[in-house]
């Protein structure tokens, strides 16, 4: 089943490469382009009108947008639609960013010098139920956060139990370590020469465990209390 797609992008020359590439990519349906978060906003109040099916399931938001920024637009997305699937795609790879748009329910965080194979193969992952996170990203946080975390952004969604009493097991800790490095949940089968389901169990564990509920927010917490 093709993925229906919503971008959100102001840069007219970058929108219409995006919208070439699902126009013309199997797997993926356009299904709304917009140059800002209110107009796209009026096209979903319209369709919830005509109907209860939700009209869109994956969301490429830019951050930097006129009127409404793209982390604000995740929020209504998410409070509106939230089974969306929300991936931040910018040129901004500050930490205290990243952390706010996955604080705002951002699914994952792509930069858009990611080339056109990489990106679809990081979107054709969330079909096997991973976030797109890309090691760019992951690296950032990683060398930034660890001398100088955001409290007052990370405070939202951290829990604040002690990472000492995780109780993570090693193969759960080792398939962590993956998702730090942005490795998919195929990429983690094939290093840890696992099945993909077998991976989906440990990390439904990891999320039991530090009570988070996505890839993305897994491996921000693991980077904020150095879990890895």
């Amino acid at each position: 089943m093709d993925l229906n797609v919503l971008i959100i992008e102001d840069d007219s020359r970058y929108r219409h490469s995006l919208e070439t590439l699902f126009n013309n990519t199997p797997g993926f349906r356009l299904d709304g382009s917009f140059g800002s978060a209110y107009p796209m906003l009026q096209e979903l109040e319209h369709r919830h009108r005509a109907g209860p099916d939700p009209p869109w399931q994956l969301a490429l938001v830019d951050i930097e947008l006129p009127g409404m920024n793209g982390i604000e637009a995740t929020r209504h997305l998410k409070k509106h639609l939230p089974a969306i699937t929300v991936v931040m795609l910018t040129v901004f790879e500050e930490p205290a960013i990243i952390l706010e748009a996955i604080s705002a329910g951002a699914d994952g965080y792509l930069l858009k010098k990611t080339s056109a194979p990489e990106l679809l193969i990081q979107l054709k992952a969330i079909t096997a139920g991973g976030s797109p996170l890309t090691p760019d990203v992951a690296r950032t946080v990683l060398s930034l956060l660890r001398e100088n975390a955001p409290k007052g952004i990370a405070g939202k969604f951290f829990n604040a139990a002690s990472p000492t009493k995780l109780d993570l097991t090693e193969r759960e800790h080792t398939v962590l370590q993956s998702l730090v490095k942005g490795l998919s949940y195929k990429q983690v089968a094939t290093t840890l020469n696992i099945s993909i389901d077998t991976v989906r169990t440990h990390i439904r564990a990891v999320y039991r465990k530090l009570q988070v509920h996505s890839v993305a927010e897994a491996v921000a917490r693991a980077i904020r209390e150095k879990l890895v």
